[in-house]
């Protein structure tokens, strides 16, 4: 799955064209490296993303096409 559409679909990010747009900007991180939004998503990668004074880092645990508001939050984990 595409980054800006994981980021969408596990609520990470609200809007798809909001997580595109912060891929483009070089704000999100996989595995230390700056992705682009159509980077291949897998299991295990470490997301970083840097939107406003609140940081977030999170495991990818899971990867759904759809998922309910109740399911989102388990497709990854917060790393602090």
């Amino acid at each position: 799955m595409r980054l800006d559409k994981y980021l969408k679909v596990s609520r990470i990010i609200k809007r798809r064209t909001v997580a595109n747009e912060a891929c483009d900007a070089g704000r999100v991180t996989v595995n230390g490296k700056i992705a682009r939004a159509s980077y291949d998503v897998k299991i295990g990668d470490i997301i970083e993303i840097a939107l406003g004074n609140h940081p977030i880092k999170a495991e990818v645990l899971s990867i759904n096409e759809y998922a309910k508001k109740e399911d989102a939050g388990l497709m990854y984990k917060i790393i602090q």
